[in-house]
């Protein structure tokens, strides 16, 4: 959980921005809530590494370079990450990349402070004919020889099915090309809307599309290594309360890392609200690192989604997506739902409203547009 530069600001990031967001993080509540990675994504690069090849600041944006503001997040209780491409350049074309050169910059980053990289797939060919497995493993290697605990976080966009091999490598790895500032697949879309789809991409994928993606995967869930479905667009898209909920439950049930995308100056109450609450981010936390997985015998594609999935303390977590512009009522009968028994009686909390009572058989869902109700059931 944390908060990363690039949704809201791209290449336009200063040590100004980074030391302002921290104190943000810890004045608005969220760093108390579990938000406690603050990570500077691309752009904070020069141009060139220095004589004895090491990576350099850019001394207009970070006059002071990077270890003063690790050292800010550190001293308000934040843990501070960075940025790094694979390739021998960066997806800025002129910025270095780290390869062959990923002993120095491990120990660098390590020498800086840095608690969590993440690691771009950006390159040029010579890089790119070697198969990523072996290209971020070297990396992985190199921070562990620094002996910093430094999370590894993998952003190859879902190249080469890394759900299948990552975690022997990395705490985290990206799904698909990035998320873009939309919750709707019904206009422009990235252009890999399934999974398993070879031409991945580098493309703004919608919310919508990154949840389908995750339809097919959400099973290789574990401790130690998560699918990441890229960073939170709450507080940027312009998206309804109920599309930001939706977008908050999925990402929190789903299990991916919680990384907060929007511009904390300026950010809404209501936004807020939704990134702050507790319930869902207990469920992102919950020690069985269990997904929740799709159940589509009780769903009906293009209209409504139903997925469930396990809770520490005997618990069932069941949620209900109405994609659709109206709103509909949703049944979902709990002999579909591995976990639950259709002929016992259930204690439920629907987190977003806060509504709790007793069922039994099935819950019975009517659901505004866009918007998804989180159940958790345990058996009375």
């Amino acid at each position: 959980m944390g908060w990363n530069t690039w949704n809201a600001f791209k290449y336009n990031v200063s040590s100004e921005l980074l030391v302002q967001t921290a104190d943000l993080l810890v004045s608005t509540g969220l760093k108390d809530v579990g938000y406690t990675n603050l990570v500077l994504d691309d752009g904070w690069q020069a141009l060139n590494r220095s004589d004895d090849g090491r990576p350099q600041a850019n001394v207009t944006k970070f006059p002071n370079g990077i270890p003063p503001v690790a050292q800010h997040a550190h001293n308000v209780g934040l843990q501070f990450g960075i940025y790094m491409t694979n390739g021998i350049k960066g997806c800025g074309p002129k910025d270095p990349g780290s390869w062959g050169y990923e002993e120095i910059d491990a120990q660098e980053f390590a020498d800086w402070g840095v608690d969590y990289l993440k690691y771009d797939n950006c390159g040029t060919f010579e890089a790119g004919t070697h198969p990523p497995q072996s290209r971020f493993r070297v990396m992985g290697n190199a921070l562990r020889e620094t002996g910093r605990d430094i999370l590894f976080s993998l952003c190859q966009w879902g190249d080469q099915f890394p759900w299948f091999w990552a975690d022997q490598i990395a705490h985290s790895y990206r799904i698909s090309g990035d998320i873009t500032a939309t919750f709707s697949d019904t206009g422009k879309d990235c252009a890999c809307k399934t999974a398993y789809c070879l031409n991945t991409g580098y493309a703004g994928c919608s919310v919508m599309t990154i949840i389908r993606k995750m339809r097919e995967i959400s099973y290789f869930q574990h401790p130690g290594s998560f699918a990441d479905m890229d960073m939170l667009e709450i507080g940027i898209a312009n998206m309804t309360l109920d599309e930001e909920r939706t977008h908050f439950s999925f990402w929190a049930a789903l299990k991916s890392p919680l990384i907060i995308g929007a511009d904390l100056r300026t950010i809404s109450n209501e936004s807020l609200s939704v990134l702050r609450n507790e319930k869902m981010i207990a469920v992102n936390q919950d020690k069985l690192g269990a997904a929740v997985e799709y159940l589509a015998d009780i769903s009906k594609e293009r209209a409504f989604q139903t997925w469930a999935g396990r809770l520490s303390g005997n618990r069932t977590i069941v949620l209900a997506f109405n994609e659709l512009n109206d709103t509909i009522t949703v049944d979902v009968p709990f002999s579909a739902v591995p976990g639950l028994d259709s002929e016992n009686r259930y204690k439920l909390e629907e987190v977003w409203s806060g509504f709790s009572g007793h069922v039994k058989g099935n819950i019975s869902a009517t659901l505004a547009s866009h918007e998804t109700k989180v159940f958790i059931l345990k058996q009375d």
